[in-house]
Formats: structure tokens, C-alpha cells, sequence
């Protein structure tokens, strides 16, 4: 009997719980190596995405900055941070800074930035508004029927081998 209750538990309390008190967010933000601001860097002071994101207009991969651009400011700008610090020395070891992947499509899904770069689509747009935040997290949700939805409202091609090859 106690086994039937437990069942009984999972199949109709639990969800009604995560109902009535939320879901939890669909994307939490993992541990960094480095507590990269955004809020600071493309807020306050203004640096544009692609400055950092070179890929981004020229190839499907935005790319993550190396560790030779990060220093290339930061050996004069606030070096003297420990955040900063941790950056000097991935710089002095030779080791690219291992940030966690944030961003993640399916195998079968295949997504090129610059045709959105070139198409003048903000980067905003897909990653919601990255200047505000200090702390990255994967919003909104990227799913095929968003994507649909924006090429639709865009008028542009929604045949299924621009994102499915």
C-alpha cells in the first residue's frame, strides 16, 4: 500500500506543487572560471557584442573571446581585480580561459549568426537584454517554434533545411 501512496505522490502532488510554486528557470548559470560582467562591459561601457564575439558576423559560431583579447585591455583596466588576476594568469600560463558553454543546440539543429548579424538582427533579440545583466543565463528558451515564430513575424524562409541539414 505504501508503494501505491508514493505513486500516487509523484504523479499527481509533485506536479501540482511545481504548479502552484513555479517551475524552476530553465536555464541556471553555471560556474564560470572567470565572473565576467556583462552588465559592465556591454552596459556601462558600452563595447558591442561582435568586439568580443568576433565569429559572429563572418561564421555560424559567435566564439567565445581568447584570453589574448580579454588582456589586451585588461593589462592597463582594473588589473589590479582578482578577477582580472585569474585572467593574467590563464594569459601567463598560456591556457585559454575554459568558459562553460551556455548556449546549446541540438545535433540536429544548426543555427549561423552572421546571416543574423548581416541581417542587422540585434543580438538582444536571441539573448535577451545582455547589458543589463551581470550574471549570464540562457534567456529566452531557444526552441524551434521561437525560431519559427520570428522568422514568420521577419518574413523570412522557414523551410526546414536552414536550420535541419
Amino acid at each position: 500500500m505504501k508503494r501505491g501512496k508514493r505513486t500516487w505522490m509523484f504523479i499527481f502532488i509533485v506536479p501540482l506543487a511545481l504548479c502552484v510554486t513555479g517551475f524552476p528557470p530553465f536555464s541556471e548559470m553555471p560556474a564560470q572560471p572567470i565572473d565576467f560582467p556583462h552588465n559592465v562591459h556591454a552596459g556601462a561601457k558600452k563595447i558591442p557584442c561582435q568586439y568580443c564575439h568576433t565569429g559572429a558576423r563572418r561564421s555560424p559560431v559567435a566564439m567565445i573571446p581568447s584570453v589574448d583579447r580579454c588582456i589586451g585591455c585588461h593589462k592597463i583596466i582594473a588589473a589590479d581585480k582578482a578577477e582580472i588576476q585569474k585572467i593574467k594568469g590563464y594569459y601567463e600560463r598560456g591556457e585559454p580561459i575554459p568558459w562553460v558553454r551556455i548556449f546549446t543546440l541540438p545535433d540536429f539543429a544548426f543555427f549561423n549568426h552572421a546571416p543574423h548579424i548581416q541581417a542587422q538582427v540585434k543580438c538582444q533579440m536571441c539573448h535577451g537584454p545582455i547589458e543589463t545583466v551581470d550574471r549570464f543565463r540562457q534567456r529566452p528558451a531557444i526552441e524551434m517554434g521561437w525560431c519559427l515564430k520570428c522568422h514568420r513575424e521577419k518574413n523570412v524562409s522557414v523551410d526546414c533545411y536552414i536550420c535541419h541539414r
